[in-house]
């Protein structure tokens, strides 16, 4: 079995060598005609495309979505024989905190959690991701209370449920908008200790073309940002496309003395050609044909060898992040909703006189969730819905607030109804 990747600090270490340990990863999400697709639950798949990422050299894959009532077995294990760990985001469209307009309920946490543990058992887990780039502008920061109180709930939640007793760190994927990215950092790793992101991730795509360098790129700058971070820090993505093929220069100021200091490594983006032409190998049915991206990063992650430290030599824990302070610009503030409670919500509708009922349950989540929302929406311009709204700015979080979209409308209505 591979050995457990482990922190300590502001490094990842194998806990068997107590080497420090660098993410050479890859993104790994076929679309697919399906609108779900789950790779780790296609055999087929596996067996087509791990020869080929363990060719690729890589020791860390990253999936954005998976079906948790499915079987991932033979693919975890083909993984592990591969020496290749996983580094799974929990969200999926169905199942999210959306950044226009964000709750965090019983519905996404009870999802979380389940996918959580799907694959918590797993040897070769690397980490839970428990948001990507929710927040991406100045006008989408309150998204961030609600995905920290996710990610909060979810450490609790995998607590001491890896193999031998081991905590599967769960931390989150930024995007490196200019505005709010140094807000982000700060806030995920600000507060008390259990609501903290276990490592950071940057999806990071400034390095594009042959002629950029660590400093024209941007790199140099992100070097000083990530400098003196409290947990790891690594790219959950990079690989710019602007100009093609791609080189993947960006590898030796990652894996070289310029970045290796600051980052634990990178994933780049993605195995399979999708419409967005991001791809290292087209599949076609059964047949898969290395893209000259493909040999390009195989060659780049294989001259990569950072020079890393041992466990034992690591100083002075770093002190986590000061909280950013809330403003116009920035609206998350560090005091976190609740855990949502299914027991409180049964309880708070087998108080209502009247409830919601979707006669059609045939509809998609996402038809009945608009629905839903608008019939929120509209009841809640004629009575007050303090108690189900939040207002992330000024931490006020109604108290069934944390309830199914479907009970909170349930409590709209029966409030509208006994005006």
């Amino acid at each position: 079995a591979l050995g457990p990747i482990t922190i300590k600090g502001h490094k990842l270490f194998d806990a068997t060598t107590k080497e420090e340990f660098f993410v050479k990863g890859v993104a790994y999400q076929p679309r697919g005609t399906a609108k779900f697709v789950d790779p780790l639950a296609n055999e087929a798949g596996c067996r087509r495309d791990i020869p080929l990422m363990k060719e690729l050299g890589i020791n860390t894959l990253r999936v954005y979505q998976v079906d948790n009532k499915a079987n991932h077995d033979t693919c975890m294990r083909l993984l592990a024989d591969a020496g290749i760990y996983l580094l799974l985001d929990l969200p999926t469209p169905q199942f999210s905190i959306d950044r226009s307009n964000p709750t965090y309920d019983v519905t996404i946490m009870q999802h979380y959690r389940a996918t959580a543990d799907a694959f918590v058992g797993y040897d070769n887990m690397l980490g839970f991701i428990a948001g990507n780039e929710v927040t991406n502008d100045v006008k989408t920061t309150a998204a961030s209370t609600f995905v920290k109180a996710a990610l909060r709930d979810i450490k609790r939640h995998v607590r001491g449920k890896g193999p031998d007793g081991r905590s599967i760190p769960v931390g989150y994927a930024s995007n490196d908008d200019p505005e709010t990215r140094i807000e982000l950092m700060r806030y995920f790793n600000c507060g008390d200790a259990s609501e903290r992101a276990d490592f950071y991730g940057v999806n990071l795509y400034e390095w594009c073309g042959d002629r950029a360098t660590f400093e024209t790129s941007g790199y140099k700058d992100r070097r000083k940002e990530f400098s003196g971070y409290s947990v790891p820090i690594f790219l959950t993505e990079f690989g710019c496309n602007a100009v093609m093929p791609r080189s993947f220069g960006e590898v030796s100021a990652i894996f070289g003395s310029q970045m290796s200091d600051v980052l634990s490594g990178a994933i780049a983006y993605e195995f399979t050609n999708e419409e967005n032409g991001y791809g290292l190998v087209s599949v076609s049915g059964n047949t898969v044909r290395r893209l000259p991206d493909y040999n390009n990063l195989k060659a780049a992650y294989r001259s990569a060898n950072p020079q890393g430290v041992r466990a034992e030599s690591m100083g002075e824990k770093r002190s986590a992040s000061t909280c950013p302070a809330v403003a116009n610009s920035w609206t998350a503030s560090s005091r976190l909703p609740a855990t949502p409670s299914a027991e409180a919500c049964s309880c708070m509708v087998k108080t209502l006189s009247c409830v919601v009922d979707l006669n059609d349950h045939s509809l998609p989540k996402e038809e009945e969730d608009r629905m839903l929302g608008n019939a929120l929406a509209d009841v809640c311009g004629k009575v007050d819905c303090s108690d189900i709204n939040v207002e992330a700015r000024d931490a006020k979080y109604g108290k069934y607030s944390g309830c199914s979209l479907h009970d909170r409308v349930s409590w709209a209505y029966n409030a509208y109804y006994k005006k």
